[in-house]
């Protein structure tokens, strides 16, 4: 999903007690749904790339995804919003970059990971995000995050090395890398994205990343000889999780994130960076049997509380998940 969303306009009436208290709830029943849909996405990649081809299975999702959402975003916002905000070559250059850095290089590549590693361990991987993401904004801006944040820093960097040195094998070290990799590409993309011309519209700048990464993502699976795969193949689970990463997975919870974002703090809402890894883990446990190994479980535990610690005087709006 995109990232690096801008905050909402806020308008300067003030709204009666009853009314805040209501926006409030629908906020937090929608931050629900970006905790738990986001946190389930890892496992159905887990379940889609167990019969499909990981980069056509993140193809898919993100064309149909961006082909729905991009007219949305197009005509969201008022009028004067759409004069202002019509994207050229250059918006749409940004976008492809992001696009390749994002939904290509890090959910495509996690697609990938997932074919050999569990989805909860996954998820932990990318839940490092935030950090990539401080140290690319600190060397871009040329300046370096603060103690509090470098203790951050070296908590999940200790925790990262913990869990990729508890698999077993050469293919789950491969994976583990390959998850890590994609997780540095969200992290610089993410960072870079605030430093480019993209749309000031969230709905529309997300269907045109959604877009741009599906074209991108296309590509590569035509160059590996994916999209020759033989569909009678594959099996009802592989598409019903791609139905749902397109639907909840996609559509949904990046709408209840813009909601939860124009209703809540923008701290509250970040705290889906730690919520997820954790959900999907449990997830995971649950519904596919996967197991941790007491040292995946405390690299986990140190990723997870290095997150939270960043998210103690954010900067800027977190990353949004694959």
């Amino acid at each position: 999903m995109p990232a690096g969303w801008r905050l909402p306009t806020m308008t300067t009436t003030k709204a009666a007690p009853a009314e805040v208290a209501g926006s409030s709830r629908s906020g937090w029943a929608a931050l629900l749904v970006v905790w738990l849909v986001w946190g389930s996405t890892y496992l159905a990649i887990r379940v889609g790339v167990r019969t499909m081809p990981p980069f056509t299975l993140a193809a898919i999702r993100y064309l149909v995804a961006g082909a729905v959402l991009l007219p949305i975003g197009w005509y969201s916002g008022s009028r004067a919003e759409r004069t202002r905000d019509r994207p050229g070559r250059r918006q749409w250059g940004a976008m492809l970059l992001l696009g390749a850095m994002l939904p290509a290089g890090g959910n495509g590549v996690v697609s990938w990971a997932e074919v050999k590693l569990p989805s909860g361990i996954a998820a932990l991987l990318i839940g490092t995000v935030p950090l990539w993401m401080v140290l690319a904004d600190g060397l871009l801006s040329r300046r370096m995050p603060g103690l509090a944040r470098w203790l951050a820093l070296a908590i999940g960097l200790v925790g990262v090395a913990v869990l990729s040195g508890a698999g077993s094998g050469p293919v789950a070290v491969g994976a583990t890398i390959a998850a890590l990799l994609a997780s540095v590409s969200w992290g610089v993309g993410s960072a870079l994205q605030t430093r480019l011309p993209v749309p000031s519209r969230p709905l529309l700048m997300s269907g045109m990343e959604l877009v741009c990464g599906g074209a991108v993502l296309t590509v590569i699976a035509l160059v590996r000889g994916e999209l020759t795969f033989a569909v009678d193949h594959v099996s009802a689970q592989s598409w019903w999780a791609l139905l749902y990463l397109i639907g909840p997975g996609s559509l949904l919870a990046m709408t209840c994130y813009v909601y939860a974002l124009d209703r809540l703090p923008t701290t509250t809402v970040s705290t889906y960076a730690f919520v997820n890894p954790v959900v999907a883990v449990v997830l995971g446990l649950v519904l596919l049997d996967e197991h941790l190994s007491l040292g995946q479980a405390a690299g986990g535990a140190l990723v997870v509380l290095a997150v939270a610690g960043l998210l103690v005087a954010p900067r800027r709006r977190l990353p949004s998940p694959p």
